[in-house]
């Protein structure tokens, strides 16, 4: 696969030259001069506010999609390492840790964490990998909020072995045909009955969270997957689809019916702030589906129906006051679909295997979700959010999110991909310690490639746990294809 070259992070010695790097390409991310450690007084130090309960720190895990839990949907050994990982970080807010599929139907993959199948035991088992380990590396966990992601996957769902087994909300101009969902095909699409079943299945599975231990339930509502996509389902008949009201109604519902039958549980929201028109791989690199035929376009949430390659954050931010207004603790913000575009959803050097090379330097694509947490941030100040994309900035990082709290233009940030090679980097950095270079992630792929081709999502380059498994040569041969890509 072809690449554009730009200049790698750790080409860059100092702030000052990365600062410069950033200002000619109008991307201004916020960089402190040096990191601090909690004693010289980091941002990143300073307790929050959450729901009633403060948070020892302003570092928070993300939720990931794991391809490692049973084929009957429970915990298994490698997942439960990957959690009590988190827990070792030293991030005071875990958020979701992993997304767990409400429905077997919704799983994206045939070895994800499914609700019913978790129940209390389940989750039971989750939160104290995480409590566990949290405590005897840190000492005390009363200022540590855990947090379990539902989801369905909607139109991504692939429940087994046997291919997708997509559940759409709408009929999509430009992403049935890339996805296999036929034009005309009902059976696809969740019906206002399914949807009533749907939400059902979340009140369940946060019952079991709540029965578990669990302080807070992420209502996922982001990079494509169902409860995002209903988001923009204009082109739905019925209560659940048109307009506003209309189109946020079942994140609406969700977040009522779990308040009321788990009154003792927090709840968030990682939301994708914008999209844009899905992307593929043409002649060799990436570009956007024609989309001339589908305007004005209708079937995005947070862009210009005009120029859908513009962001309009209209919408949601209504939508985040809507939030706000019905008890939402806090949201963690995102953007986009890594299925459907990559690039602007995680920045990265290189492309995942079904991906494209970047079409642009990854760190616009950070500058992009930076700002746009800024401009929702500053909209809804009273809203705790939680900010992404800041993994491609690398040494940097630390620079980055001190410098974004440190001018309220974010409340806490998030780490995904980084924690999979370096767990400890936000212990480190409140410690003062300098970051490990050698398990900074680069944003290799592999953690996307892997599942994406069957295989456990994990750090192969970086994670001697993940070097020495048998899937390691398979990524290497799935690599070398990718290398002899025209």
């Amino acid at each position: 696969m072809s690449t554009t070259s730009y200049p790698r992070i750790a080409r860059f010695r100092s702030v000052a030259d990365l600062r410069a790097h950033l200002a000619a390409l109008a991307a201004p991310i916020p960089l402190d001069d040096e990191p601090l450690s909690a004693a010289a007084g980091s941002p990143l130090a300073l307790p929050l506010a959450l729901g009633g309960r403060t948070l020892g720190n302003r570092w928070c895990i993300h939720p990931m999609e794991g391809w490692d839990a049973g084929a009957d949907g429970r915990p298994t050994d490698i997942l439960l390492r990957r959690w009590r990982r988190f827990g070792e970080s030293g991030a005071k807010l875990i958020w979701g840790g992993e997304a767990v599929a409400v429905l077997a139907e919704g799983r994206a993959n045939p070895n994800q964490l499914c609700g019913p199948a978790c129940g209390r035991a389940g989750f039971s088992a989750l939160l104290e990998a995480v409590r566990g380990c949290h405590r005897e590396r840190h000492g005390r966990d009363d200022d540590l909020v855990v947090a379990i992601q539902l989801t369905h996957s909607g139109r991504f769902s692939k429940p087994s072995a046997a291919g997708r087994q997509p559940r759409i909300a709408f009929h999509h101009p430009l992403l049935d045909a890339r996805h296999g969902v036929p034009p005309h095909d009902e059976a696809c699409v969740v019906s206002d009955a399914d949807v009533e079943r749907l939400i059902e299945a979340y009140v369940a599975a946060a019952r079991d969270a709540e029965a578990a231990g669990f302080d807070m339930v992420d209502i996922k509502a982001c990079h494509g997957y169902l409860v995002h996509e209903f988001l923009s389902a204009r082109r739905r008949p019925g209560k659940w689809g048109g307009d506003f009201d209309g189109r946020t109604r079942l994140l609406r519902t969700l977040i009522e019916r779990v308040r009321e039958a788990c009154p003792r549980l927090l709840i968030g929201v990682r939301l994708s702030l914008f999209d844009t028109v899905p992307w593929h791989m043409v002649e060799g690199r990436g570009g956007p589906f024609p989309f001339a035929d589908s305007l004005p376009y209708d079937c995005g949430f947070g862009v210009d129906a005009d120029d859908p390659g513009r962001i309009d954050l209209a919408e949601p931010i209504a939508l985040l006051k809507l939030l706000r207004d019905l008890g939402v603790v806090a949201v963690n913000l995102t953007a986009g679909s890594p299925y459907t575009v990559p690039h602007i959803s995680r920045p990265a050097a290189f492309p995942p295997s079904d991906g494209y090379p970047p079409p642009e330097d990854p760190l616009v694509g950070c500058w992009r979700q930076i700002d746009a947490a800024r401009q929702a941030k500053a909209a809804v100040p009273d809203l705790v959010m939680v900010g992404t994309a800041y993994t491609y900035l690398q040494e940097y990082l630390v620079h980055a999110a001190q410098g974004a709290v440190r001018q309220g233009w974010i409340d806490a940030v998030g780490l995904g991909r980084m924690v999979l090679s370096y767990p400890e980097l936000p212990a480190d950095s409140l410690a003062g310690r300098t970051l490990v270079r050698g398990a900074i992630c680069r944003t290799f792929s592999d953690c996307t490639t892997a599942p994406r081709n069957g295989l456990r999502s994990g750090c192969y380059p970086l994670d001697a746990y993940y070097k020495a498994l048998p899937e390691a040569a398979e990524m290497k041969a799935i690599k070398a294809r990718m290398s002899d890509a025209p």
